[in-house]
């Protein structure tokens, strides 16, 4: 096994130092503190340098001094495999003891079909924005029937507010955080409950402030770009040391942090055409980590190509990850629930999309995509529903709007309960946005913490750039404002009154529904039958497992309906109506019971969506009799 890239620390108090920096001729490790001193690093074969210090501090600081040419002064510079930046991504680096007191010992992860996710970001999900403050609201989640929460990136990013996909030193836990032992406290709490964690890594570009990495070697390229920074370099000269520098990166959150799952940031922009790719190498590793830790862990994509490549398994072509988002499903949810025709959304806006996107998964499949005007995707019919992430919002979906408005501000509350029914009765795995579940109102809009003057005022630009494709013509936030941080934290205390309670409960009811009713907790496209009705504007739904079936009727109209619904012949009990007077609707208009000969007149208000079922043995995807 290769020796770990950064510092590691041995209980004897020795400490060994490992760095790949083939563009120095000399390396040392200067020490900073608690005492002062330099050591020179051996050269090895591949341009790696390494030393072993002894008499070293676990939380002891230090720089690699870096000699290019042997006449001129050396630059100094933080370790790029730091695992500690306590005074930023200008600052020294950490050593970092890994002795942690973990108590997940019997912890061996979910399958991913158990995964309910919930995204959040550490900086605005509490007021402190920690990690240990995020551990005080796991009973919250876990109690809504959360199973899985996805953390946006945490590695070290410039100042203390950032999204976190301008991150610089992929191996460091965001200091404002809590940095590394803050990161493991949350997960460890995590574990304890029951709930599993997902982490979001970028491994498409680095941030611009801070990013040292070609001081060091060649991590980047000039044959590709990103609309984001720099492409790194995987598939050119020197690539192998790249990709191991980012696979174990990747080990770093599974084995020492304890991580379950890596959600890998915009994999369209991993440019890569060798042979056998970064991403099949990825896979690989983290698999393999399955049967060494003896846990479930998993690599979640996300891709604007709408390519089954990416989770086909590799003895059929793909790279073998093990799930991806489907942003199709997003955009054909919310053009029907918004009327939004702008940007991307020009694509969108028709029942069948939705219907579509319910049967197979990508709407664009192999269409004339007129946005992108091309024909866009391949068929994801025989991918399997749970290696599919559905959501009605997600970070990006709502933090790139101008003003960062969630669903609760665009539609109503009827329209926010249906996308609820949409998504969590869905076959696919679910995916709430933090604040989601009970309407949170305040914003989540794009937010930095830059030093420089000139990269703040390139952010601002770019920003307005990408608002032109949506024709909207305002002045967006600004993103270097504090104000446009604080603006996007939760307030909280909204889910304990009024509407918001209500709509809470309604996602608890959701969720509880999907995890006990067999129909709907099996994750199966098999014995599913999605129709599209655009004359009643409705959505028709039926579940089947081998014991048990399900109808649903999700109505998009503005105007009250009797629907001639083609239910199956027999008698239905009603479980849920969105309509009802408990949900804080209008009433529902079905009975408790309903008798069926196989088409029946159903009664729906506007925006609502109700669930029918029946008990009784299945074969084939047929009724038997009861």
């Amino acid at each position: 096994m290769k020796p770990s890239l950064g510092a590691t620390y041995y209980r004897d108090g020795r400490c060994r130092f490992l760095v790949w920096a083939p563009l120095a001729e000399r390396v040392e490790v200067r020490q900073l503190s608690p005492q002062k001193r330099i050591l020179p690093l051996e050269r090895l074969p591949k341009g790696y340098h390494r030393a072993v210090l002894t008499e070293f501090n676990p939380t002891g600081r230090y720089v690699y001094r870096l000699y290019k040419q042997p006449t001129k002064e050396p630059i100094e510079r933080p370790d790029p495999a730091s695992r500690f930046q306590p005074e930023g991504v200008h600052g020294p680096s950490q050593v970092v003891d890994t002795e942690f007191d973990w108590q997940d010992a019997d912890w061996h992860g979910l399958p991913l079909s158990h995964y309910i996710i919930y995204e959040l970001h550490v900086g605005t999900f509490t007021p402190a924005g920690t990690f240990d403050a995020a551990i005080a609201h796991l009973d919250e989640l876990r109690d809504i029937g959360i199973t899985a929460i996805e953390l946006m990136p945490v590695a070290q990013f410039p100042g203390t507010r950032n999204w976190g996909y301008d991150g610089t030193y992929p191996f460091a836990a965001q200091n404002s955080y809590g940095g590394p032992q803050g990161l493991k406290r949350l997960v460890n709490a995590c574990h304890r409950k029951g709930l599993a964690v997902i982490l979001d890594v970028v491994y498409n570009h680095l941030g611009p402030e801070g990013n040292y990495l070609r001081d060091f070697g060649p991590y980047f390229t000039d044959f590709y770009h990103t609309p984001w920074g720099e492409a790194i370099n995987f598939d050119g000269p020197h690539s192998d040391e790249v990709r191991r520098f980012f696979i174990e990166n990747a080990l770093y959150w599974v084995a020492e942090c304890h991580i379950d799952a890596l959600r890998i940031d915009a994999v369209h922009a991993i440019l890569d055409f060798s042979a056998s790719t970064f991403l099949e190498a990825l896979a690989r590793t983290i698999h393999r980590a399955c049967q060494q830790f003896n846990r479930q862990i998993f690599c979640i994509a996300e891709s604007a190509l709408n390519d089954t490549r990416i989770i086909r398994p590799r003895d059929l072509g793909g790279f073998g990850l093990d799930a991806q988002w489907n942003d199709d499903f997003h955009h054909a949810l919310h053009a029907l629930l918004t009327g939004e025709q702008a940007g991307y959304y020009q694509d969108f806006g028709r029942l069948d999309q939705l219907a579509w996107a319910w049967r197979r998964g990508f709407v664009y499949d192999g269409q004339y995509s007129g946005y992108r005007q091309r024909v866009h995707g391949n068929s994801s019919r025989n991918i399997p529903a749970q290696q599919l992430v559905v959501f009605a919002q997600n970070h990006d979906q709502i933090g790139n709007r101008m003003f960062g408005e969630r669903l609760s501000r665009l539609v109503s509350f009827g329209g926010l309960k249906l996308a609820a029914g949409l998504v969590l009765l869905s076959p696919f795995v679910p995916l709430l946005f933090m604040g989601e579940e009970y309407g949170e109102t305040a914003p989540f809009q794009y937010f930095i913490d830059h030093c420089d003057p000139e990269l703040v005022n390139a952010v601002r630009e770019g920003r307005r750039r990408e608002f032109a494709a949506f024709g909207w013509e305002e002045e967006p936030p600004d993103p270097q404002d504090e104000a446009t941080f604080l603006r996007s934290k939760l307030n909280r205390s909204l889910q304990d009154i009024g509407q918001s309670r209500v709509l809470l409960n309604f996602y608890r009811e959701l969720i509880r529904l999907r995890q006990e009713i067999p129909a709907l907790a099996q994750l199966s496209k098999k014995h599913l039958d999605v129709v599209a009705d655009p004359d009643h504007r409705v959505l028709i739904v039926r579940r089947r497992s081998r014991f048990d079936e399900v109808f649903l009727i999700f109505g998009f109209s503005e105007q009250q309906k009797s629907l001639p619904a083609p239910l199956p012949a027999g008698r239905w009990k009603k479980i849920l109506d969105s309509a009802d007077q408990r949900w804080l609707g209008p009433g529902s208009l079905l009975p408790e019971e309903v008798e069926s000969d196989g088409r029946i007149e159903l009664p729906l208000t506007p925006h609502a969506f109700v669930l029918l079922g029946r008990k009784g043995e299945t074969e084939g995807g047929e009724q038997k009799t009861d």
